[in-house]
């Protein structure tokens, strides 16, 4: 089966994390240097993530009102939230930003919606291979 379908628990995850992306984008694009100065994140980080996460919260709405998606898909949305948790993480720990106790959070909240999010990717895909 090179499809699967957008349906229960695939759906609702798309749905949601469509939301969650959306409203980060909104946030960060519309008040980047206020979010800046309470976590001491770097105002063009927050701006740029959050010009990144208006269209990617249009795709996963789109992806959530089709009756099936490539496996391909599903595996990628899968790795870029896993590999935006890794980021989340990585950047105080390799000293590429040094954020206060606000920003940490702010990476860690972050780091660990968008890794449930590749959990529930990965555990729709398998549900639906199962069932295939």
């Amino acid at each position: 089966m090179t499809t699967i379908p957008t349906a229960g628990l695939l759906r609702s995850a798309l749905m949601a994390d469509a939301a969650m992306s959306g409203a980060s984008g909104l946030v960060l694009v519309a008040a980047a240097a206020p979010v800046a100065q309470a976590t001491a994140l770097p105002v063009p980080l927050l701006f740029a993530a959050g010009l990144f996460l208006l269209p990617y919260a249009a795709l996963l709405a789109w992806c959530a009102c089709r009756a099936g998606l490539p496996r391909w898909l599903v595996r990628l949305l899968a790795a870029g939230n896993l590999l935006w948790a890794v980021e989340c993480a990585a950047l105080p720990l390799l000293g590429l930003v040094a954020p206060n106790a606000w920003g940490i959070a702010f990476l860690a909240v972050q780091a660990a919606a968008v890794g449930a999010f590749a959990g529930l990717y990965g555990l729709a895909l398998r549900r639906a291979l199962r069932a295939a």
